[in-house]
């Protein structure tokens, strides 16, 4: 059954060896022979049957997660920390590595302080302490796990072999003492005070949590990829049939008061107790050589991933077989530290949690894996479903706050905490995880929701193509974009080379990769863009065609404004062409293009209301400015020239009914001016910010650059200008809104 062979001088196990041998000594622990018989007195054999459902359906819904995941990559070492890493990410392997690590760690003290114990309880008159014999015990289990693997295992051989026989007595015990009225009379609950089925299983539950023993021993196993589902599912399903078949002898043998009150009433049925006795010893043995082997092997995989600096020391490995001896001192150190403390009950609690929640991390890994839809989740084992995998993880969540609800959010917080801690340091792995195959799900769900579903003026957001060229060189126009989109819409920064796509390959993927560049380096929420095309215009024709997908294509183009008179028969060209293709249109005008970061002035935010699509879609625009830090504290002011013999009541009524509508701070300002652009300059000489409407010019050469001369005699004086062309698609109101004023 197995099967071990050396490969550069490492030895390597197979199914029996390497996994169900660990799993199974785990699992037979030591609740099996002191407690058992109590959970079956309080619980008859009929509810403990459906604790034992319960507790090994939960077991084996992450016994398919885990070979699922198993078979779906080559697994190396590192056990539930490689697994989880590499399908949920480094901050969630991570943070589950550095918990199963001290859990696994803590453990070797709390099983060797239980084999200490039933030692003394054996052989009262030895002249020693429980510290002290628990001390030699942990430098034994420290040697034996020093030399290697290859002796440990066959260390375990021979302790399951011991467990085997105790079995046996027991089974040959339990048989002569088997009393059909007494397993009738057994067959119903009777809890003791403050007791419940519950509480029951919360004590049950610990003896079946030791499926990632062999999982633990990944990186020494000869095919993981075969040996992790078989062994731990084989393991699963030996060891429940073990905890059925002894839940009815237990209940057959004894009446109910003997098993409640006698925590060895395994040695009193049994045919040998001095088998019982051996086999405790051998649970608790076995169990602490699983830990002591399993930990170090998690340490070494966390420090070899370079997660945490500090950790560097621990990832080397001896020469022959590259066993994690320093992993190995540490673990030691620990389970020391922990045995020197004495009581371990306060720590035993969070324990079991740190299990929990790892299987309960790994269960997650696997459903996500599975609604992702990822090509790459081509797991060889077929039993594991998405639906499986959630209910194992709710289970887990379930059993842990069901077992110790404050010890449940203390190791939440924990895992969250250590989470924190690692996407802060923005590691860059060398493998894929699932957040991004997670994320293409969510975007693929989101785009074809947007396709379908019916759109409303009031849900509108900017979805900005800033024509910004080389966007290091024209700041103002990156900064603008970035306001306007920022949290709220989707930027992309659009550049256009000139010339033939053939002879401008190379350019252009130079191009797209400093553009890129430089979106990381200055932060900004924007994806690049990049054309080659005959010129201006047909490239812009082909961004407006091309660029985009489903709901999610540009509803507005920024550009900057153009003060050379050569270029303004290409940049009104521009405007007609969005014009056309029915984009909103955003002009920038700054009087200092080029500038390395840029800083809003001091002022208010003008506009010039003409009322109209033009208007709203400034106000819009206005609004999303101010929601960015840098310009919190800028005034709205909307300003409207009318004439001098206007309804100057009328004007200011309409656009604060606007103002309450949209519910945008802003005040209204009624101008009566017999020159207009006059008085424009006049009030808004000092603004941060003027926004004016705009029509986009005809076709014809002449009216384009009467357009231009038109707008640069406008601006004259002004600071910083928006020119805003709206074709519709923005609401200020809901249709709630709209009723009420129709009604």
């Amino acid at each position: 059954m197995s099967r071990e062979r050396s490969t550069a001088g490492k030895q390597s196990f197979g199914t029996f060896g390497g996994v169900f041998t660990p799993s199974t000594l785990t699992i037979l622990g030591v609740i099996m022979f002191l407690r058992f018989g109590q959970i079956v007195g309080q619980s008859g054999w009929l509810q403990i049957a459906l604790i034992l459902l319960c507790a090994k359906l939960i077991t084996t819904l992450t016994g398919f997660s885990i070979s699922a995941i198993a078979t779906n990559t080559r697994v190396r070492g590192g056990g539930a920390y490689f697994l989880i890493s590499r399908s949920l990410g480094v901050e969630f392997g991570g943070a589950i590595g550095v918990m199963f690590f001290l859990a696994q760690a803590i453990s070797v003290a709390m099983y060797v302080l239980g084999f200490s114990e039933a030692l003394l309880n054996v052989f009262p008159q030895l002249p020693l302490s429980g510290t002290a014999v628990a001390s030699l015990v942990n430098v034994t289990v420290l040697v034996c796990v020093y030399i290697g693997a290859g002796w440990t295992i066959r260390l375990q051989y021979g302790i399951l072999g011991i467990l085997t026989l105790a079995l046996l007595s027991f089974y040959a015990g339990a048989l002569q003492n088997f009393d059909w009225a007494v397993l009738r009379a057994n067959r119903e609950p009777q809890f003791l005070p403050g007791e419940s089925w519950f509480t029951m299983f919360a004590l049950f539950f610990p003896a079946v949590t030791g499926i990632m023993a062999g999982v633990n021993m990944s990186g020494d196993l000869s095919e993981p990829g075969k040996s992790i589902p078989r062994g731990t599912l084989f393991a699963i399903g030996v060891t429940a049939c073990v905890y059925l078949s002894m839940a009815l002898l237990l209940a057959g043998a004894r009446p109910r008061e003997v098993l409640q009150d006698d925590a060895f009433v395994m040695l009193d049925i049994a045919w040998s107790p001095a088998l019982i006795n051996a086999g405790i010893f051998a649970a608790t043995l076995s169990s602490a050589l699983g830990s002591m082997m399993g930990a170090p092997r998690i340490l070494q995989a966390l420090a070899r991933d370079r997660i945490f600096s500090s950790l560097q020391w621990f990832a080397r490995g001896s020469k022959a077989s590259d066993e994690p001896r320093q992993a190995t001192l540490l673990t030691f150190l620990i389970a020391q530290s922990a045995i020197l403390l004495g009581d371990l009950n306060a720590i035993a609690p969070i324990i079991t949690m740190c299990f929990m929640v790892t299987y309960g991390t790994i269960n997650l890994a696997c459903f996500y894996e599975s609604v992702t839809n990822n090509p790459s989740y081509r797991p060889a084992f077929k039993l594991s479903h998405w639906s499986s995998a959630l209910a194992g993880a709710i289970g887990c969540v379930a059993v842990m706050f069901l077992m110790a609800p404050a010890w449940a959010l203390v190791s939440m917080a924990a895992m969250i905490g250590l989470y924190r801690v690692i996407r802060r340091k923005e590691i860059r792995v060398r493998w894929g995880d699932v957040s991004t195959g997670l994320a293409f799900e969510r975007a693929r769900r989101a785009l074809l929701t947007l396709e379908h579903g019916e759109y409303h003026p009031r849900n509108w957001r900017p979805i900005i193509l800033a024509l910004s060229g080389g966007a290091w060189q024209r700041n103002h126009l990156t900064e603008y974009a970035h306001w306007l989109t920022t949290s709220r819409g989707i930027l992309t920064l659009g550049q256009i080379i000139p010339g033939s796509l053939e002879d401008h390959l190379d350019t252009r993927r130079a191009a797209e990769k400093k553009l890129r560049k430089f979106i990381q380096s200055e932060e900004i929420e924007a994806f690049p863009a990049v054309v080659v095309d005959r010129d201006l215009q047909e490239g812009l024709r082909s961004l407006l065609q091309c660029h985009g997908i489903g709901g999610v294509k540009p509803n507005t183009v920024l550009l900057g404004w153009s003060e050379d008179p050569d270029r303004w028969e290409t940049f009104t060209g521009m405007l007609q062409l969005s014009h056309a293709f029915e984009k909103n249109i955003v002009i920038v005008r700054c009087p200092t293009e080029k500038r390395v970061r840029w800083e809003p002035p001091q002022g208010t935010i003008d506009l010039w209301w003409r009322g109209g699509a033009d208007s709203t879609l400034m106000l819009v625009l206005a609004h999303l400015l101010t929601q960015n830090t840098r310009w919190r504290r800028h005034r709205i002011r909307i300003l409207h020239c009318i004439s001098p013999n206007g309804d100057a009541d009328r004007a200011r009524t309409d656009i604060l009914s606007v103002i309450e509508r949209s519910r945008i701070p802003a005040t209204a300002e009624i101008l009566p001016a017999e020159e207009p652009d006059e008085t424009r300059r006049h009030w808004s000489k000092e603004a941060a910010l003027v926004m004016i409407p705009f029509t986009v010019p005809q076709a014809e050469r002449e009216e384009a650059q009467n357009f231009v001369r038109r707008s640069n005699d406008l601006i004259e004086g002004f600071g910083n200008v928006l020119f805003v062309s709206c074709t519709g698609g923005v609401s200020l109101a809901t249709r709630e809104d709209k009723r009420s004023s129709a009604k």
